[in-house]
């Protein structure tokens, strides 16, 4: 039950849990980007892969390892002192809060700005601190907005500097040596070991709920990576090995990834394999071309509109008669159809209530966000581009995806645990002062609101996550299996190490920072996309004044609204 003094505000809390909502979802759009994006511009994993895994990996962050305890105002950049004399008031000015927040979200993913989601619903903070006269913490300290700011020069930076490291491992140990594929079939078991070593540090340091590293212990800490590092190496050699000689150095196309677990099985000559796969590639290539002309992208479109028309008039489609599909003259042609073609094209002809034609719009809200094209391009600067990234051999690239999509998968489980906070933290401070009529330093979290949260950071990505895929990955430079690794696990160190040192960091700017170390690897200057770095870096800019003048203009109004 609400208490006497804040029962009024019923309507506030309405109108925050819908912005809540927004706000995860557009907190799911921006930020999951950021752990898959490589391995989608990469061609390791394919975007329903993504959309399945992210909301699988999302959902698991948000709700096993998410904050049980949320911090009233986001990093104490304001001084909640200030609200409690009017409990009210900080009901409506997390409202405000949620609303700036949300609202600069959706827009930046629209626009294709991977922004920070901490630093957006800090300056949405920042804005309803101006307008309701609460000290802002200006001055240098953890959580500043002068840290805050320096971070965008600071993360970026350490990024790229690990990154850069990690693939100078690669390329002048593995991949730049004489039979690059024998080295890299004895490197990677302990690349492997070693990525789960990194990761089960993060989750060690970085889980919101673990002890700090001097509670916890540094021998404890030490004790599990090196258990995880040879234990992984354990399994690595038991059965990734045969798995890799069977599919790699055998190249039996029969072979797939869930083949894994038969391990010493495929040393013999004649193994059984169940469900063998009938794709006759060995592997993908991680280089296939992204590039499209204007000219081939038209003629493809006037093509599918032409046969459109003529099964409109005939009465029936193609796909009807069994020939020759859309999809299947789109595969030929090496063109990703996007979904407006796949699904409302084709019955574009029939009545508005014909069952198929119904059927096909449901299909395209529901799939329409990860089943478009979030790697080809027709931009021929970029073409240029991605023409200045050497190329290495596909069965080396190919052993690297698996600990690319590990890579993936943690971070991704890291971000649903700490940033579901930053959509939580508002809703939670007001709900909780709805029910208990004061205001507090911390509240406590309801597991039902993050099962909620969880649901909708995947939720996002699956519906509206592909503007960002498009903006990151190869936008900036031609990536691979194994420069997507390297970004991000260099992404991974540098959170880590950061949050050691009080650091404050995104994400975002550690990825963007990581592919751009990456790209510099190549020794070429024109390899990397600097045009678009640019474009980022205007969303990273735009972020604080943004998501606080919209927050602090609600507030505003809000507080100075004339009534009867």
């Amino acid at each position: 039950m609400p208490a006497a003094n804040v029962a009024k505000y019923d309507w506030i809390i309405a109108l925050i849990s819908i912005f809540f909502c927004v706000s995860s979802f557009g907190n799911g759009a921006n930020d999951i980007a950021n752990s898959y994006a490589t391995s989608v511009a990469a061609r390791t994993l394919t975007m329903p892969q993504v959309g399945f895994l992210s909301m699988i990996t999302e959902f698991v962050g948000a709700v096993a390892l998410g904050n049980r305890v949320t911090g009233t105002i986001k990093n104490g950049i304001i001084t909640i002192d200030r609200f409690k004399p009017s409990p009210g008031v900080l009901i409506l000015a997390m409202g405000c809060a949620e609303a700036g927040s949300a609202t600069w979200l959706i827009i930046a993913t629209r626009a294709g700005f991977p922004v920070s989601t901490t630093q957006t619903v800090v300056g949405a903070l920042v804005g309803v601190g101006f307008a309701a006269s609460a000290p802002i913490k200006w001055r240098w300290a953890t959580g500043s907005v002068s840290q805050i700011a320096a971070s965008w020069a600071i993360a970026p930076i350490l990024a790229a500097a690990f990154a850069a490291l990690l693939f100078a491992t690669l390329k002048f140990g593995v991949l730049e040596r004489k039979d690059p594929f024998q080295k890299a079939m004895r490197a990677i078991p302990v690349y492997l070991a070693f990525t789960c070593a990194i990761l089960a540090l993060f989750l060690v340091v970085e889980a919101p709920n673990a002890p700090s590293l001097e509670e916890f212990g540094a021998g404890k800490a030490a004790g599990i990576v090196l258990g995880v590092f040879f234990g992984c190496l354990a399994i690595a050699y038991i059965f990734f090995v045969p798995y890799f000689h069977r599919r790699l150095v055998k190249e039996d196309s029969r072979i797939k990834f869930w083949h894994i677990p038969l391990g010493p099985m495929l040393w013999k000559e004649d193994p059984y394999i169940y469900f063998p796969a009938k794709d006759d590639r060995v592997v993908v290539d991680h280089y296939e071309n992204a590039y499209l002309t204007a000219a081939s992208s038209s003629s493809d479109v006037a093509s599918s509109t032409d046969s459109m028309k003529n099964s409109a008039t005939e009465g029936s489609t193609a796909l009807e008669k069994g020939e020759t599909s859309l999809h299947q003259r789109a595969v030929a042609s090496k063109r990703i159809i996007e979904p407006e073609d796949r699904f409302l094209a084709p019955v574009a002809h029939l009545s508005i209530l014909n069952p198929k034609r119904v059927f096909g719009y449901v299909k395209f809200i529901l799939l329409q966000g990860v089943t478009r094209d979030c790697v080809s391009h027709d931009s021929i600067a970029l073409h240029a581009t991605h023409e200045r990234a050497k190329r290495y051999d596909n069965k080396v690239e190919h052993l690297w995806t698996y600990a690319q999509v590990l890579s993936a998968m943690i971070m991704s489980i890291a971000h649903g645990s700490n940033d579901v906070a930053n959509a939580v933290g508002p809703w939670v401070a007001a709900y909780n002062t709805y029910q208990d009529g004061t205001v507090t330093s911390s509240t406590s979290t309801p597991i039902w609101i993050l099962v909620i949260a969880g649901f909708l950071l995947g939720a996002g990505f699956w519906f509206f996550g592909f503007h960002i895929m498009r903006s990151l990955g190869n936008r900036i430079t031609q990536l691979s299996p194994t420069r997507g690794y390297a970004m991000e696990l260099g992404a991974a160190i540098t959170v880590l190490l950061a949050s050691r040192l009080a650091l404050p960091v995104s994400t975002t700017q550690c990825l963007v920072g990581a592919t751009m170390g990456v790209a510099l690897m190549n020794l070429d200057a024109r390899a990397v996309n600097w045009r678009q770095l640019a474009f980022i870096l205007c969303g990273w800019i735009l972020t604080l004044p943004c998501a606080g003048l919209i927050s602090g203009l609600m507030m505003v109004m809000a507080l100075n609204t004339p009534h009867l």
